[in-house]
């Protein structure tokens, strides 16, 4: 359903925007991406979790390595256009290697955890030694992403971070100051974004202008709306014309920029509207739901946080994605999952995907966690 719900919507952004690209082409691209996605569920869906334990740091460290190459081979045209280092393009294709990286992270991240949770007892001492060693593998990752500027996909990461060392067994005691003071940095630097002289102690920590412009437009969305506001006061304007029941399918009067990826989800509020909107937004926690009570189904604990992993990469995806659109968030270049258009993000949530399915496959308990159950 929501093949069908992405494939109607870029149809439509392709049907009334002016590209070189034909709409036959783009939608046929998305179904090419989708067959490839399903292939990859196919072959996911034959690994255990013994076989996913020991394919982890495989795939991790070759997830490094594509990280790390696209820092030398990335796309000109891309960087020309958006400042980010993170695009393979060889001919017509193009592909984001920090997609793939995501779920490959997730399962380098339940492997960790369950070594360390078999190893030691909780306790405030074993839990620090936990989060440290989370976060040296997390590290390389970050540092990646940052020298690659791609601050939206490393939110992602950290999103994932967050929901593994919750459900890792970290004590409260922990996790509480820890929130607390990321929530303290983060409103202390929301603050220093508005005043000039803030700016400048800011610009010294490595933010830079684009990152302050797309502060400046979530905070005052209608102050520029001719140029650094564009796209958001069109995608606000476009999901506000559609009102209750939409405009009709395939019928378009406002123009909003990368809409066939990006801000995807001014094309259902405008032609589906507020109805149209709840009845995605339904989906995501159906889809959420259904992987929620696989694991349950499974008793498995390494499987138990390679689905939180991936319910918290697909969750913020969502929740980051409309947010933006409607200004209730800042922009990011994050897609829509399932819905935007775009094979990298769509491969990567198909793995995700592959890996939930493969724990209602092979519905068995073994040597990851089977004494174990989770309430």
């Amino acid at each position: 359903m929501l093949a069908i719900i992405g494939l109607s919507s870029i149809f439509v952004a392709a049907t009334h925007d002016t590209s070189s690209t034909s709409v036959t082409k783009q939608v046929v691209s998305q179904l090419m991406w989708y067959a490839i996605g399903t292939i990859a569920i196919v072959v996911l869906m034959q690994f255990d979790s013994e076989q996913l334990w020991k394919l982890a740091p495989y795939a991790y460290w070759a997830g490094i390595i594509l990280l790390t190459a696209v820092l030398v081979l990335y796309s000109r045209a891309y960087y020309a256009n958006t400042g980010a280092k993170s695009w393979f393009q060889l001919g017509p294709l193009t592909f984001q290697p920090s997609e793939v990286m995501k779920p490959a992270y997730i399962l380098m991240m339940g492997r960790v955890i369950v070594n360390h949770n078999d190893k030691y007892p909780h306790d405030t001492k074993n839990d620090w030694i936990l989060l440290l060693t989370m976060g040296m593998w997390t590290l390389p990752v970050v540092v990646l992403l940052k020298l690659q500027n791609d601050f939206g996909t490393m939110l992602v990461f950290f999103a994932i971070f967050g929901g593994l060392v919750i459900v890792s067994g970290v004590t409260w005691k922990i996790i509480m100051p820890t929130i607390t003071t990321v929530a303290v940095i983060g409103g202390t630097a929301l603050a220093l974004v508005i005043p000039e002289s803030g700016r400048k102690i800011l610009e010294h920590f490595g933010f830079k202008a684009y990152q302050f412009s797309r502060v400046d437009t979530w905070l005052h969305p209608s102050a520029d709306t001719s140029n650094q506001g564009y796209q958001l006061w069109q995608s606000m304007k476009a999901v506000g014309s559609g009102g209750i029941f939409g405009s009709g399918f395939n019928k378009s009067h406002v123009y909003v920029p990368v809409r066939e990826s990006d801000m995807i989800f001014s094309v259902i509020g405008e032609n589906f509207g507020f109805i149209g909107a709840c009845v995605l937004i339904f989906l995501y926690f159906l889809l959420i739901y259904q992987m929620i009570r696989v694991t349950f189904d499974t008793r498995n604990v390494f499987y138990a946080y390679i689905s939180t992993g991936v319910i918290m990469m697909i969750l913020f995806h969502v929740f980051e994605n409309i947010g933006m659109s409607i200004g209730l968030l800042p922009l990011t270049g994050i897609p829509l999952p399932f819905v935007s258009a775009g094979g990298s993000a769509l491969i990567g949530n198909m793995i995700g995907i592959g890996l939930i399915m493969s724990m209602q496959y092979h519905n068995k308990s073994n040597m990851f966690g089977s004494d174990k159950e989770f309430s």
